[in-house]
């Protein structure tokens, strides 16, 4: 028999594709003996063979550090890059959420100071509105007194609504940056009129139903002001509102309110109430007539509006006001130099006549107005209605001071019964959506400030219903 010797042959662990001789003696790592097959070897022992030791701290920078010279300088660069790239992307994503969390900080105080700028000029735009209309009623009452020409009164403040266009425009040069010229702005805002503008055929046929219901309006309004006080005249006025609806759901097809059709009611019934003060004659029941169509004409004139001319902006209004004004000096002016012919509305001299109240009366009439419309970019729009309706109260306290007027209960419950009604009309069309939405967020923050009590309540009485033995049965 012959006798076969083992050889062994050193392999490293590391032998691969990129890997040298000399790599391998310089990393001076340990060889692991293998057999090769068919042979006997030494190593054996009982038939089992030695198991590998595992890699020490050194060997793994060894193995690092033969990567490393594996990749060459551009492995060594890129791994720095990638390194590099991470860390700049990790530093982008928290500078991203950052700024995304400054700038919902910045929109969220941006909001926050525009509500409270708008609260601000609803305030003010309020009592501005309230004590312009309180101005004109009262001293309409004091001119009276001496001067008693109801529709050169009328006709006169109306004459102001010409410098309606002109206060926009000085308000356009003292705030636009691109300003225009006088011309372009008109024909800009011409375009309520239609998209060929302001014409002679629109104007006479536009103007004319707009300029005879302002009119009526108006002159009605100074008519009821000599038979009933100027609360009640206020009160009943605030029924344009009732009338308003009832025209847009009759004529524009408007979405019906249950609400509203209560508010409605009490103000028939206010008026109802109103005239029946003074037991249905003399000068109530004709100021009371007077004051409702008034109200009537009013409304009238805004469902016209809406149905003809739609929505305007400030310059469209401003121009379709001076438009107005334009039609009554020329159209309109032949009337009150009738009126004072036949003597009717006679008056001796103009140098009589008490042209400080009309001109406090007209220029406190066109700044309600233009406060109207001005308000409307400024705040709310049920502001500016709040600013109208509290004119009856300012009217109420001026002539129980000053005129010593004794309200009747039949009169002040007439009046608060109106109020209501006015206020109910500002309630939007969502208003019960959003009731309902107020009460379920307010029951959620109840149970999330109790939910220690809810949770003993819901334990306790299953407790003490298997305690009693007592079994619940769902109802289906």
């Amino acid at each position: 028999m012959r006798k076969h010797t083992a050889r062994v042959i050193p392999i490293s662990p590391y032998s691969g594709p990129g890997l040298n001789a000399t790599d391998a003696d310089d990393a001076s790592q340990p060889s692991v003996s293998r057999c090769q097959p068919g042979l006997s070897c030494s190593n054996m022992h009982n038939g089992s063979l030695k198991k590998p030791t595992s890699l020490s701290a050194v060997e793994d920078s060894a193995v690092t550090m033969l990567e490393l010279r594996n990749r060459g300088p551009t492995g060594v660069f890129e791994h720095r890059r990638a390194e590099r790239q991470s860390c700049s992307g990790g530093d982008g994503t928290q500078a991203n959420t950052e700024d995304s969390q400054e700038n919902q900080e910045k929109t969220r105080c941006q909001s926050c100071a525009t509500t409270f700028l708008k609260i601000v000029w609803g305030f003010l735009i309020i009592l501005s509105v309230s004590s312009s209309w309180v101005g004109t009623t009262q001293i309409v009452k004091i001119t009276y007194k001496n001067f008693y020409c109801p529709f050169f009164m009328t006709w006169f403040s109306t004459n102001w609504n010409i410098m309606f266009f002109p206060i926009y425009y000085s308000g356009h040069l003292a705030t636009a940056q691109e300003k225009q010229s006088p011309i372009k702005k008109i024909r800009e805002c011409s375009r309520i009129f239609g998209e060929e503008g302001l014409t002679l055929k629109l104007f006479l046929k536009r103007s004319a139903p707009f300029s005879i219901l302002w009119t009526l309006t108006n002159y009605l309004y100074l008519l009821a002001l000599k038979k009933l006080t100027a609360t009640d005249v206020s009160a009943l006025f605030c029924c344009n509102k009732a009338f308003v609806f009832l025209l847009s759901w009759i004529v524009l097809k408007d979405k019906f309110m249950g609400v509203r059709i209560v508010a409605a009611i009490m103000a028939i019934t206010g008026i109802v109430m109103m005239a029946y003060a003074d037991g249905f004659h003399g000068d109530s029941i004709i100021g009371v007539a007077f004051a409702v169509g008034s109200a009537s004409t009013s409304a009238m004139y805004k469902v016209l509006f809406k149905m003809f001319l739609g929505t305007a902006n400030f310059g469209e209004a401003a121009h379709f006001f001076s438009t107005l004004g334009f039609f009554n000096l020329i159209f309109i002016s032949c009337t009150p130099i009738i009126l004072y012919f036949t003597k009717v509305e006679y008056w001796s001299s103009f140098s009589t006549l008490p042209w400080g109240y009309l001109c406090g009366m007209a220029g406190l009439w066109l700044a309600f107005n233009v406060l109207i419309n001005v308000g409307v970019m400024l705040t709310y729009p049920i502001l500016i209605s709040i600013g109208t309706v509290l004119s009856v109260p300012g009217n109420a306290a001026i002539d129980l001071l000053k005129h010593e007027v004794i309200f009747s209960v039949v009169r002040l419950g007439a009046t608060i019964i109106i109020c209501v009604g006015f206020l109910l009309m500002l309630l939007p069309e969502e208003w019960d959506e959003i009731t309902l939405k107020f009460i379920n967020s307010l029951k959620e923050k109840k149970a999330e400030e109790h939910p220690e009590d809810m949770a003993d309540s819901s334990v306790h009485p299953r407790s003490r219903s298997r305690a009693n033995g007592i079994v619940s049965i769902p109802l289906a």
